[in-house]
């Protein structure tokens, strides 16, 4: 490991940090970034992760695709843990805690707005980031690139009447231009260029290409860190009470989901590299797609928004503890 991944964490907490000091001391700069959107999608973010995405898209094999139906048993895993099992268990802890635990602490209609903000977060299984926690666990490439786009074409047709369902709202919108745009930026143009730049390579010269590419990636991630706080500094800093409270049962619900899915996949004997990815897609959440529906159900200012932006703000140091996890816990399934 190089020195950017030997103390990946530590450099991460220093992102989070100078984002929460750049966003206080250089509030025009990044009310330009959060300006530089499309549909919700922020460009500048999805230059930064389409960084660190292009990689692992190289090592895309579609001969090897093929092999995929031989062993479906991690298309199954991620597929029951994203559609029946996390959109549940993340409205049963949004009630749990807002309802009960924090019910002297928050408002009735607040709390009805951060539980809604909640079950969008558990609705919406991720998209684009679970491509570098793949990555960050040595996961198969061919076999992460299926699996998301399973997931992307059943949250088409299930999205819609799974949140309606859970919020009990009848009139649920899904922002296409955003499941659209997060797609191609984040799935296509970036499956298109690993492609290309696969076949200009020679087949012994793409570990080698990748290898040079592994710490722009890194980088990519730091900087990502670093806007989103630096986008939700006010926030932070004037709501720290609600931020935690939001917090709390989000992390609940992440690791809870991960260790879920880890069993199943040690007793399913999944190889680690479909199993890593296939907990990682089942515990990440589609944040553009969450937030979108937010502002559109509830407004800009509400607390289901805010719910869907600290699912943002825990989603990257959650995951990379987890992925760190994933790694010391290889030899579990040797």
């Amino acid at each position: 490991m190089g020195l950017f991944e030997r103390f990946l964490t530590l450099w991460v907490g220093a992102g989070m940090l100078a984002g929460v000091a750049l966003g206080l001391f250089f509030p025009a700069v990044f009310t330009w970034v959060a300006g530089a959107e499309i549909a919700h999608v922020n460009l500048v973010i999805a230059v930064l992760i389409w960084l660190m995405i292009y990689p692992m898209m190289i090592q895309i094999d579609f001969g090897a695709i093929r092999d995929i139906g031989k062993k479906p048993q991690g298309l199954i895993l991620t597929l029951v843990i994203n559609w029946l099992i996390k959109p549940f268990t993340m409205a049963l802890l949004g009630w749990l805690f807002f309802k009960i635990f924090f019910a002297s602490w928050v408002d009735p209609q607040t709390a009805n707005e951060y539980i809604a903000g909640m079950i969008l977060l558990g609705v919406a299984p991720c998209t684009a980031m679970v491509f570098v926690w793949s990555q960050l666990t040595k996961g198969d490439a061919n076999y992460t690139l299926v699996q998301v786009s399973v997931n992307d074409v059943i949250m088409i047709f299930a999205f819609a009447p799974l949140t309606a369902l859970l919020l009990g709202v009848t009139d649920i919108s899904v922002p296409w231009d955003t499941l659209l745009i997060s797609v191609v930026l984040y799935v296509v143009l970036p499956l298109i260029a690993g492609i290309v730049t696969r076949r200009l390579l020679q087949a012994d010269n793409v570990a080698s290409f990748v290898g040079r590419l592994k710490p722009w990636s890194i980088v990519g991630l730091i900087l990502t860190v670093v806007i989103l706080f630096a986008l939700q500094a006010q926030v932070i800093t004037e709501r720290p009470l609600d931020i935690l409270l939001i917090a709390i049962p989000l992390m609940i619900q992440t690791y809870g989901i991960f260790a879920i899915a880890y069993f199943l996949a040690l007793k399913m004997k999944l190889a680690h590299n479909i199993a890593a990815p296939a907990c990682m897609i089942g515990t990440s959440n589609f944040f553009e797609l969450a937030v979108a529906v937010a502002i559109s159900l509830f407004g800009l200012h509400s607390g289901a928004a805010l719910a869907t932006v600290v699912g943002v703000l825990v989603e990257v140091p959650v995951m990379l503890s987890l992925v760190a996890f994933a790694n010391r816990t290889r030899h579990w399934f040797s």
